[in-house]
């Protein structure tokens, strides 16, 4: 299957570049490229102290704002909203004004976004550690912020369609549709998630109660996932794929069919996390229907990105940035496998509650999104401050940091949650658990923690690696003799 419609890698107008009139705003992606990298650092810091905690409780250092559960709220939101949202906000404008052959509708516009956010995490950074929260996964701040929230998105999607309406090219590119179902979908989950009535400047009620609660936050909590963290990165992987590899993608058609089926199912599959709960049970079932039915437009796309590097595989020996495509490509088959598996009632009767939901979740987040978000910046970097990567060898070391970081963090997480779900289901003749105590499965899963500790570490290590690596890059330095050339046009 071949392409029917021009891809980032195929003639000069599809290369990117603009006509001589147009001059793109770079200020804005350095911005974000920036900001990511330093909120990457500090979410992924706080990761790292949290999983200390877990085996080794006196790291809390008896202080309420160290403790588990003021972190890992402040974590979460650290690397979803501000690492991968910046991460996204930046790829979202280098490549939409290089598909559109036009600069963004408004500069002011942008600036807006980027300060507007930056100031959103910072208050979100004061917040959570102090206990103001509402208490929803991945929803936790508190209703001032949620309000600055949608008034920092409507800011965006305005300059976002904006831009569109501008355009000099007639044609949208696949990547343009996977970011347009960020920009809508987002904006929905979070306005009808968050509407509450405010009791105080820190404490509201939400409008929903009981089940009807619990589904609306599963059904904003899981599309969260869905339209953040996987359609506006399938966006980046069709448009850098192609831009990395100098191949057009594998097939136009597919990347469309992929879209659709994508959109329509993922949006029904929260209530795969209230199954043996109070939901009714026909909710359950047809969350677990659409979750099973994601297997199909999910590895399409892996494929198609996978397929997209066919005659380019000896590349892959010597390319550290096809490796990382690679990587994220194939933790996006697997986590995307791993989850509607879990989401079959069977399987999650074991699931539920334990360890290997946490490793599904860092499946995803660590090999997909943040390996997928490293290859992005690796090529915007020095396509816009034209300069030549400043090493090799170091995109090489943090490729196989990050890769074995990943490993040693997930695998023990896989181990821990199916030893915890067994543990628990045996019991004795009269219902009792046969291993006693709750607290004799968590000392057999010290160990474990251990080892998932140290590979957070090689990963933040992977990402210390590459914040050297594009500083020297931007300072202009002397490359290595066999550094990576700038991005062709």
């Amino acid at each position: 299957m071949t392409a029917t419609h021009p891809e980032p890698a195929g003639n000069a107008e599809a290369q990117g570049r603009a006509p001589s009139s147009v001059a793109y705003d770079d200020w804005i992606v350095k911005a974000f490229v920036v900001a990511t990298l330093l909120w990457g650092f500090v979410g992924m810091l706080v990761g790292i102290y949290i999983a200390l905690e877990l085996p080794f409780w006196p790291a809390n250092l008896d202080s309420p704002y160290l403790t588990f559960g003021r972190l890992r709220p402040l974590h979460t939101n650290a690397v979803i909203f501000a690492f991968a949202g910046n991460v996204l906000f930046a790829g979202i404008y280098h490549s939409m004004q290089r598909l559109l052959k036009t600069r963004m509708f408004s500069d002011a516009l942008s600036q807006i976004h980027f300060w507007g956010w930056q100031l959103i995490i910072v208050a979100a950074a004061i917040t959570l550690p102090l206990g103001l929260s509402q208490g929803k996964e991945y929803a936790e701040l508190i209703w001032p912020l949620d309000i600055a929230v949608a008034v920092i998105w409507v800011v965006f999607a305005v300059n976002f369609f904006g831009t569109i309406a501008i355009r000099k090219v007639k044609h949208l590119y696949v990547a343009i549709w996977f970011y347009m179902s960020m920009v809508l979908t987002i904006a929905m989950l979070h306005i009808v998630n968050n509407l509450a009535l405010p009791a105080t400047l820190t404490r509201s009620y939400p409008i929903y109660a009981g089940m009807t609660d619990a589904l609306v936050q599963w059904w904003y909590g899981h599309n969260a996932v869905g339209f953040l963290l996987t359609t506006p990165f399938l966006g980046l992987m069709y448009y850098y794929v192609p831009k990395t590899a100098n191949r057009p993608i594998f097939s136009y058609r597919l990347s469309i069919i992929h879209f659709w089926a994508l959109v329509f199912l993922y949006i029904w599959t929260g209530p795969h996390h209230l199954l043996w709960s109070g939901l009714p049970d026909w909710v359950q079932t047809l969350g677990v229907v659409f979750s099973v039915m994601l297997w199909a437009p999910s590895w399409a796309g892996m494929l198609n990105g996978l397929l997209t590097l066919r005659g380019a595989w000896t590349r892959l020996r010597n390319d550290p940035m096809i490796k990382l495509w690679v990587v994220a490509l194939t933790f996006y088959g697997m986590s995307t496998f791993e989850g509607p598996l879990m989401s079959i009632r069977d399987v999650n009767s074991l699931s539920h509650f334990t360890d290997w939901t946490v490793g599904h979740t860092h499946s995803g987040a660590l090999g997909w999104v943040g390996m997928a978000a490293f290859a992005s910046v690796y090529y915007i970097v020095p396509d816009i401050w034209k300069k030549k990567l400043y090493s090799r060898d170091l995109i090489n070391l943090h490729f196989w940091l990050g890769t074995a970081g990943i490993v040693l963090y997930v695998v023990p997480l896989w181990v821990a949650g199916i030893t915890q779900g067994l543990m628990w289901k045996d019991l004795d003749a009269s219902g009792n658990l046969v291993h006693g105590a709750f607290m004799d499965t968590v000392r057999v899963l010290l160990p474990l923690y251990w080892l998932r500790l140290l590979g957070g570490l090689l990963y933040l290590g992977g990402l210390v690696v590459m914040i050297y690596n594009l500083v020297k890059t931007v300072r202009g330095e002397a490359a290595e003799p066999a550094a990576v050339p700038a991005p062709a046009k």
